[in-house]
Order: C-alpha cells, then sequence, then structure tokens
C-alpha cells in the first residue's frame, strides 16, 4: 500500500519505489516467487534491465530459492550491486536489452532452470494489478487520466487487466485515459499504434537514459497493441533531452527517482504540449533515484 501524494493541482504521484526494492516490480517478483516456492522450484533465472532482476533476487532470498540474474552491460551498477547483495548471480551480458534476454532464454533451454520472467509468467501480471486495486482502494475512485511507462509492458498490462476487472465489476463506470509513454529511442509500440499495426515495429534501439523502458522486441507487444485500439490508448514520447529536467523537477518538489522515472513525468509534460493542461491525472514513481545515479 505505497502512498499516493498530489505534485501540483493537476498531477497525483504513486510513490511504488517506497516497495522494499525501491521499484514497482515488487509488486509482480512476490507473487511470482511465492508461486515458484509452491511448486517446489529451488533455481530460477531472470534477464532484467535491473528492477525486476532486483526485485526476484530478493523474494528469491526470502524464499530460499537460488536465482540467477542476467543485465545488459551499461546496466546501472547500483542495480547490479542491490541483486548480488541479495546473495543472487548477476551475469553482464555484452550488447543490448534483448541480445540478454536471448542469452538468458538460451540457458533455459539447454539447462533446464526454471525461467522465472516478468515478461511470460502470468503471475506476475497478478501482482502488477495491485497498482490499480490499491488506487482504488485508496482514493474510492480511479483518476480521469494514468501515466504508465510501456518497455516490456509488465506496469501496462497489469494496470489494463485491473481496470478491466473494476468495470466489469461495477465498481468504476468508464475506462480512464491511458497514457501510455516510450523513449524517442526505442518505442517499436509507438510506432506500429501510430500506424495501426498489429505486431511491435521493428527498431534498432538506440541509447537511452530510461534504461527500464528501452526495450526493442516487447514479447508482448501484439497483447499490449490490442488493448491501446480496444480503450483509444494514447501513446508519447518521453523526450530524451527533457528526461533530466523533469527529474530535477520532481527532486525540487522531494520526490528523488530514477531516469526511468523520470521520464514518466517528462512525458506527462510534453502530452499536455500536445493536448492542453491535463488535470487529475496519477503518474507512477516506479523508481528510486539512487538506484541510476550512474
Amino acid at each position: 500500500m505505497t502512498p499516493i501524494v498530489p505534485l501540483d493541482e493537476n498531477v497525483l504521484l504513486k510513490m511504488d519505489y517506497f516497495m522494499p526494492t525501491l521499484s514497482f516490480k515488487d509488486r509482480g517478483a512476490a507473487v511470482l516467487v511465492a508461486h515458484c516456492k509452491s511448486i517446489g522450484v529451488d533455481s530460477v533465472v531472470q534477464d532484467s534491465s535491473g528492477n525486476a532482476g532486483n526485485s526476484v533476487a530478493a523474494y528469491c532470498a526470502k524464499a530460499g530459492i537460488k536465482c540467477e540474474v542476467f543485465v545488459k552491460d551499461g546496466t546501472s551498477p547500483k542495480k547490479i550491486d542491490m541483486i548480488r547483495a541479495h546473495g543472487a548471480t548477476c551475469t553482464v551480458v555484452p550488447g543490448s536489452r534483448d541480445h540478454c534476454a536471448d542469452v538468458c532464454r538460451e540457458k533455459v533451454e539447454h539447462e533446464g532452470v526454471y525461467y522465472a520472467n516478468h515478461v511470460y509468467n502470468p503471475f506476475f501480471y497478478e501482482g502488477t494489478k495491485t497498482y490499480i486495486y490499491e488506487v482504488y482502494e485508496q482514493l474510492h475512485r480511479i483518476p480521469a487520466n494514468i501515466v504508465v511507462p510501456v518497455g516490456n509492458g509488465t506496469l501496462f498490462l497489469g494496470v489494463l487487466h485491473a481496470l478491466e476487472h473494476l468495470l466489469e465489476s461495477g465498481c468504476i463506470e468508464r475506462m480512464p485515459q491511458i497514457i501510455a509513454l516510450q523513449t524517442e529511442t526505442c518505442d517499436p509500440i509507438l510506432r506500429a499504434a501510430e500506424q495501426g499495426q498489429k505486431e511491435p515495429a521493428k527498431i534498432t534501439p538506440q541509447d537511452t537514459i530510461a534504461e527500464g523502458i528501452a526495450i526493442g522486441r516487447p514479447m508482448r507487444g501484439k497483447e499490449i497493441l490490442e488493448y491501446v485500439y480496444k480503450y483509444n490508448i494514447r501513446f508519447i514520447h518521453a523526450p530524451e533531452d527533457k528526461i533530466l529536467d523533469a527529474r530535477k523537477a520532481l527532486a525540487l518538489k522531494g520526490v528523488y527517482c530514477e531516469h526511468t522515472t523520470a521520464a514518466n513525468y517528462a512525458a506527462y509534460l510534453a502530452y499536455c504540449e500536445k493536448y492542453g493542461p491535463t488535470s487529475d491525472c496519477l503518474i507512477t514513481m516506479c523508481g528510486a533515484g539512487l538506484k541510476s545515479d550512474h
């Protein structure tokens, strides 16, 4: 039950970096690792841009499960330090985030170890759904606009699954406007949505400081795009040259977040420039600042 705090008269912040490993990924990892424990898994592997790996490592440590996390070269050193502090092996792979995932999956295929992955495993989404359930419990309503970052879509899909649940249950009367964001340098879902495509666009990811959403080949891209068209979800770029400015603006209000999280606010400001002032907006503060100071 992470707090919701007002940033200004238009924006509410859901402080998910108050989680034990300082990111929202604890929501999914807690459920996924509990599932692993319940079926007798004693060793797992996972690939991550840092936060999900750290969460899985922490909950595996609590559950007594051996863990190896694969991350790409250039991942925030402090995230790697946290993974190793939980007793997990952290294997650094040269190349892109997508190549890192390929290397991890090769180990799964050849060695038969359990793939505790936040993209494929449906139990992870049962955890990320709680983001919306908590908001409803805390506010007794759902804000009109919800900003959601999209890399592999773990939070995005959890949010949509939970909102559909509330809608079908009669708790809410209509879907809020989902404002989804990707970076200017890695935007396969945004490009596909603009072109009305059913599959993510084929791109070559470029460098971005928003490492948490730098996914060139999102494996649930087709499912994400189905929701985009079903609920008229709007995509916006987080301007690369505005992310650090957004981070500073948040810090001057007492909110110190990591670069990927600052991209959420940068994208919101870009959205307001494009569509006009946007009130009653919820933005996730999904990762703590010290994790990405490098």
